[in-house]
């Protein structure tokens, strides 16, 4: 085995016990240094208290925002830490003053609660959602956005760059590129793509970019963050509901806001998350996020081949380019069952489901699917156990 895989392993107790999970799109396992850096806080709390713990923490702290900055390729000034994802974008989208008539432009793989999101402006406020249409092979058309954005006046575009239902990546930059372009801001969906797929804000030409810890990232659960890029910044870009940690109180009807990417986090934040992420990033950046992202997709690449061959499967990923989330329908028996039965193997995926991506999942005539997905320290050996395990299954059936 290879000396690097062993000490990834070595460094992922469950992995080392013989776990076989395959569940990084929904929460990865941590590594043992993102682990100790939140139990060593969490007992510093304990010991002389939580106000007293953050503040002896500080400079650990500042340096969690200096690796999350480094893994975007962005300033610390440029990240907001935030509870999870989707409160980084909903965040995002209460910095816009969104009023009838006003058009927000998406894709059809967009993720559920950004959708309903779109849809809740939509019924309040009169909002337009707008869809752009996909190329043949899969994810959205980049011409499509620019054809609307020639049409039509548009006050937003929204992308998910990696949906949760499926592998497929799509393709942001030349989505930025035309955003930026056009003069529209972009919010970037990055949930499912932080940890697996190198990123550059740069490069992407984003306003905006939405990112949880827990999944490809190998964090915690319940920590997140934002980037809100210096033009965000310099435009006066805030939430709608700002608090004390990003503003200050001048005078009775008078603030003024935080300069940098705080003025959109809360004042209360749970520090041992936050070091946890901190140290998440620091982890990724030395395993390498592409040579992560390569191994990751390989070994869904792998499975794929291997679930495509099994009578009784059905493979739904789709698109140009496919990455570490793979979706398969088992026929004759309910995804549920099928997930139920790989954990008490020992095996751990998940389910997606219409109701999480309707448009897509209704393109695709499914109503559920297991969701296989695999990162750099999960071995071929465990890929063939979980196709074996399916492929008995589905002949079960």
């Amino acid at each position: 085995m290879d000396p690097r895989l062993t000490r990834w392993r070595a460094e992922t107790p469950a992995a080392a016990a013989g776990l076989v999970h395959l569940n990084n799109a929904g929460a990865a396992l941590m590594p043992t240094p993102v682990i100790e850096a939140i139990e060593s806080h969490l007992a510093a709390e304990v010991r002389c208290g939580g106000y007293e713990a953050a503040e002896a923490a500080a400079p650990r702290i500042a340096d969690c925002y200096d690796d999350v900055a480094r893994l975007v390729g962005a300033a610390a000034r440029n990240i907001a830490v935030v509870e999870n994802a989707t409160a980084a974008f909903a965040l995002a989208l209460s910095a816009f003053d969104f009023r009838p008539g006003d058009r927000i432009l998406t894709s059809r793989n967009d993720y559920i609660s950004n959708q309903l999101m779109y849809l809740s402006l939509a019924r309040r406020l009169r909002v337009e959602v707008v869809r752009a249409a996909d190329l043949p092979e899969g994810g959205v058309d980049p011409q499509s956005i620019a054809d609307i954005l020639a049409r039509k006046p548009v006050k937003l575009v929204a992308l998910t760059w990696v949906p949760t239902n499926s592998g497929l990546v799509q393709r942001a930059e030349d989505v930025g590129a035309t955003c930026q372009a056009a003069g529209v801001p972009f919010l970037l969906d990055a949930c499912q793509a932080v940890g697996q797929l190198p990123i550059d804000v740069g490069a992407l030409r984003c306003t905006f970019l939405s990112a949880t810890a827990r999944k490809f990232l190998r964090g915690p659960r319940g920590v997140g963050f934002l980037y809100v890029s210096d033009a965000a910044l310099a435009d006066g870009r805030a939430p709608l509901y700002v608090d004390m940690r990003g503003a200050r109180w001048l005078a009775a009807d008078d603030y003024a806001l935080t300069e940098d990417a705080t003025r959109f986090e809360n004042w209360e934040f749970a520090y041992a998350l936050l070091l946890g992420l901190g140290e998440a990033a620091r982890y990724a950046l030395q395993v390498g996020v592409a040579q992560a992202g390569e191994r990751a997709a390989h070994l869904a690449a792998l499975a794929r081949v291997r679930l495509a061959a099994s009578d009784g499967v059905r493979v739904l990923d789709r698109g140009g380019r496919l990455c570490a989330i793979v979706t398969a329908e088992v026929a004759g028996v309910p995804a549920q069952d099928v997930v139920r039965e790989l954990r008490e193997w020992g095996i751990n995926t998940s389910v997606t489901s219409r109701e999480t991506a309707l448009l897509d999942m209704d393109d695709k005539r499914a109503t559920a699917a297991v969701r296989i997905s695999p990162h750099y320290y999960n071995t071929e050996k465990e890929i063939e156990t979980a196709v074996a395990a399916v492929r008995a299954l589905a002949e079960n059936a």
